[in-house]
């Protein structure tokens, strides 16, 4: 896989990949920017929470769940000093449907982490992971 961005103002960058979809990086008025994209670190989260969904998704449906709400939340705590790496993550997987099997959910979150995404393998080697279920 091969990612760009290309600089557009001040800190305005946008950021493109192979699928051919761009995103709008930015920062804030603070450091020299027009907050008007996210932020590297924003985009790193939301991958981390997109990879493991999709998978979950995935496996939910091939075990025939009925899935009416589904959510991953990430949340991080940074260190204080620079380079203010991720030092401490939390994913909480925020689902409902019907006739939901527990047994279903707890196992496809275990299959993302231990086998499917790469996201969380990455993570799992440089900060301590938390994983939440909540089945509403």
């Amino acid at each position: 896989m091969d990612a760009k961005v290309v600089w557009k103002q001040k800190m305005s960058f946008d950021g493109s990949s192979g699928s051919g979809f761009t995103v709008p990086l930015g920062t804030s008025p603070a450091v020299g920017g027009d907050d008007d994209g996210f932020r590297p670190l924003e985009l790193i989260a939301i991958g981390l929470a997109g990879c493991t969904a999709m998978d979950v998704v995935s496996i939910l449906t091939k075990k025939r769940q009925e899935i009416t709400s589904f959510e991953v939340q990430v949340h991080t705590k940074r260190a204080a000093e620079h380079p203010q790496v991720f030092t401490h993550i939390v994913i909480e997987y925020i689902i409902s449907g019907k006739n939901l099997s527990e047994d279903a959910v707890k196992r496809a979150v275990q299959l993302s982490e231990e086998k499917y995404c790469p996201a969380q393998a990455m993570f799992k080697q440089v900060a301590p992971m938390e994983l939440k279920i909540t089945i509403q």
